[in-house]
Parts: C-alpha cells; structure tokens; sequence
C-alpha cells in the first residue's frame, strides 16, 4: 500500500510541475499578442483552476508521501480543482469545435492541449484509480458553484468596465442579447455540478469498489 501511495505522490509532483510548464508556455504563447495585457491573462478561468491545481497537486502528493488515506479538507479540494479544470476544458473544446464551422480559426498551442486536455485527463484518471480518498458528502455540488458565480459576477463587472471579456459568450458584443449569455452561464454551472456529481459519487463507491473502509459519513 505505501508503494502505491508514493507512486501516486510521484506521480502528482510530475503532474503539478506539468501544471508549472503549461502555465508559463501559455503566458509565453499570449504574449506574443500586440493587445496582450498582462492581468487579463489572469483573468481566464483555465488560467486561475490551473493555479489552484498545481497547489492541489503538490498537496495531495505531500500528504501521499505521509499517509495511507486522504484528509477530508484535500479530497474536498481536489475535487473542487478537478471539477474546475475538466469544465474548462470541455467548454474550450466545444469553442474549438463550433470555430471550425465558423469563419474563425482557434489556435491550440502545446501550452494550450497541457492545460485544456491532458492534464484534466490525468487529474481524472489519478482521482478515479485513488483508493486513498474519503467518502464526500452530496453538499459538496452546492460549494462546487460558489467559485464559478463568484468568478462569472466579477468578470461581467470588471469587462464592462475594461471592456474586454476571457470568454466570447460573456462579452455582449458577441452574443444576441443579454437571455443567450445567461443561457450559456446556466449551461456552465450543470455541467460544473454533473462533473462533481460524478466525482463524488466514485467517492461513495462501496468499500469493495474503493479498496479501502469509508471514512466519513
């Protein structure tokens, strides 16, 4: 069991120093744009759980390294950052997608496919094959959406004052109207909940399934 758990620390170091390198290849990527400004690279949601992930990452592989199971404040934490980065990597590639029936061409450098794909892909993988997380509560969908509204309210705030917006369906110049903007922000925080839904319920799964007792109710 201990081999396990430090394969799996191992594992989420190279994940968070992946994290690390996608991060700045894609500041190196956007600043190559002539209207470039540096606090709107800050200002992307990917950008933003990117950050919390790395932090994720390296905690989670500190406490593997230690223990044979999970503190119920990481799992609550991994699954938050989990949940953030796969949304953000499903609405980039729906982006990508509807472009190319579009008269529009979206680049997706190697910084962009790190942070979009492969690195949600392998946070998915590592926290599906975890024997050592703690079963969550369904509360946790509630606390899911709180990051996400906070973040959309200040974007919507702060682009109507810069003008400039992360995300194409938030910037009213790009949308028919206000109800179609709040129509894709309605689509956003069901599948922010159906994602944590599915993750929480591999948390629940009978002992059998997870390899280990639950730890909490």
């Amino acid at each position: 069991m201990h081999t396990v758990r430090r394969g799996f620390g191992i594992g989420r170091l190279l994940l968070a120093g992946l994290g690390v390198v996608a991060l700045a290849g894609y500041f190196d990527y956007v600043l190559g744009f002539a209207t470039f400004q540096i606090y709107n690279y800050f200002s992307y949601f990917t950008v933003q759980s990117g950050m919390a992930a790395i932090v994720a990452f390296a905690a989670a592989a500190f406490v593997a390294f230690r223990h044979t199971t999970d503190p119920p404040w990481l799992n609550w934490f991994r699954l938050l950052v989990t949940t953030y980065i796969t949304v953000s990597g499903i609405v980039f590639l729906t982006i990508v997608i509807q472009s190319s029936s579009l008269d529009y061409t979206i680049e997706v450098p190697w910084s962009s496919q790190l942070l979009h794909f492969w690195i949600p892909t392998i946070a998915l993988l590592d926290w599906l094959t975890d024997a050592g997380k703690a079963r969550l509560p369904w509360k946790i969908l509630v606390w899911v959406l709180v990051v996400p509204s906070i973040w959309g309210v200040f974007t919507l705030i702060r682009g109507s004052i810069v003008g400039w917006y992360p995300y194409f369906f938030l910037d009213p110049v790009q949308v028919r109207g206000p109800l179609e903007t709040v129509i894709y922000c309605l689509v956003a925080l069901l599948l922010f909940t159906a994602i944590a839904a599915v993750l929480t319920a591999t948390s629940r799964l009978p002992p059998r399934a997870q390899g280990r007792e639950p730890t909490a109710a």
